[in-house]
């Protein structure tokens, strides 16, 4: 008797993972044997396909922008959602950028040569099949695609229905540069549906999926955290700090954190609370607060006593990441304590020490376990593209596989390849 009951969510979600999978897997073997030349031309011709869709992206992402605004999202939310003609030039000129970069894809990373002849070498090799699970950012999936595609990725991504339209016209672009370099499109894919049940399936997918990247808050970390059965590399929120050490160079580091926090507040590199020694507190701060501007201030009572604009700081604060243009001040007697409060609330994603004394410099950068750390320069340069890696998919603040931006080696696995002359094991 044939079962004419209504399929469930979950049961439709699971099939079109599945069939999504299924592609993926094919056309990643593919992938693994296209030359340097194919995946270049892929990355290349999707540039050149967003450029000439600029028109038509920046009026689907108009409509993904009005959809959250009516939805009440704040405006850190909105600008990570947002495109205008710069924003799209910047995302094709980022998948240029990533077709001059060196192929990932069989560098020999160690070779060794046995004493019965026997020639081991160690090479990388594409992961296989990636997942990527990111929220407001339509960029993400550009990125993602042409990264996963020069590693010799197959890729299946989930963005965040707040940039559906935006991503479909984004995933075009690349499946047309996939077909002018004879690749197969079903190297970059998307789930193709909003329904959130497809996310629990993709965490799922064993037989398919080899990795599944979230990119997003930490709730969306979480939840793959706590429901995936694929190996996954998380990226946790970016609550990071900048420490203003005594022997810090007042009027320059007034300049840093001010960059830091105020570039672009929805970053995840965006200091979001600020650590400064007692003994410079009252001449730094509001140095500082008239730089910051508009910018709220929430500190502890040292901080507040030392400049009226400072409000009171509540235990939130510390373990907040605000995405806004907010900032939480905590003054420390010294190194000792400052490095023990940025190890106890930083989510291990960068942190900054503004110093002179290069005794403090190297001290925090040895002690402090986080994946950046950076050393008198601002905190929004925690970006692959500015340690010259090209694009990159998230920061990964783990510490298996990979660790900081994750690149084109970060998505490479390895495997040994030994070459004999007819030896047998005795």
């Amino acid at each position: 008797m044939l079962d004419d009951r209504p399929m469930s969510h979950e049961t439709r979600a699971e099939e079109l993972i599945a069939e999504r999978g299924a592609a993926a897997r094919e056309a990643a073997r593919k992938l693994a044997s296209a030359t340097t030349e194919q995946k270049n031309q892929a990355i290349r011709a999707a540039a050149a396909s967003l450029r000439k869709a600029t028109a038509e992206l920046v009026a689907a992402n108009a409509d993904d922008v009005a959809d959250v605004r009516a939805a009440g999202k704040p405006e850190s939310f909105i600008d990570r959602l947002m495109l205008d003609e710069a924003r799209v030039e910047g995302i094709a000129e980022a998948l240029d950028q990533i077709a001059e970069l060196p192929d990932p894809v069989g560098r020999v990373l160690a070779s060794i040569d046995r004493p019965n002849g026997l020639k081991i070498d160690r090479v990388a090799v594409p992961i296989g099949v990636i997942g990527m699970i990111y929220e407001s950012r339509p960029n993400v999936g550009a990125d993602a695609g042409a990264l996963c595609l020069k590693s010799g990725n197959a890729v299946i991504l989930r963005g965040g229905s707040e940039s559906r339209r935006s991503t479909e016209i984004i995933v075009g672009c690349l499946a047309e540069g996939l077909r002018e370099a004879g690749l197969p499109e079903a190297c970059v894919q998307t789930v193709g549906t909003t329904d959130r049940a497809a996310v629990g399936a993709l965490l799922r997918a064993t037989e398919y999926v080899d990795l599944v990247i979230p990119r997003g808050g930490k709730g969306l970390v979480s939840l793959v955290r706590d429901q995936a059965r694929v190996p996954t590399l998380l990226h946790l929120d970016g609550n990071c700090h900048t420490y203003v050490h005594a022997s810090a160079d007042l009027d320059q580091a007034a300049s840093i954190v001010t960059n830091a926090k105020l570039r672009r507040t929805g970053v995840c590199g965006a200091t979001e609370s600020l650590v400064v020694d007692e003994a410079v507190a009252g001449a730094f701060l509001p140095k500082l607060l008239d730089e910051l501007g508009d910018c709220e201030v929430r500190g502890d009572e040292l901080a507040v006593k030392a400049d009226a604009r400072i409000g009171a700081a509540t235990e939130e604060d510390w373990g907040t990441e605000y995405l806004d243009a907010i900032l939480s001040v905590r003054t420390v007697s010294g190194p000792d304590e400052a490095i023990a409060w940025v190890q106890r609330y930083s989510s291990g994603h960068t942190d900054a020490v503004l110093a002179t004394d290069e005794a403090v410099l190297d001290r925090f950068a040895s002690e402090i376990d986080s994946a950046i750390v950076v050393q008198n320069a601002s905190t929004q340069f925690a970006d692959g593209g500015e340690f010259g890696m090209g694009a990159e998919i998230g920061i990964a603040t783990g510490k298996v596989h990979a660790r900081g931006p994750v690149g084109l080696e970060q998505l490479t696995t390895f495997k040994y390849r030994v070459r004999g002359s007819g030896q047998t094991r005795p």
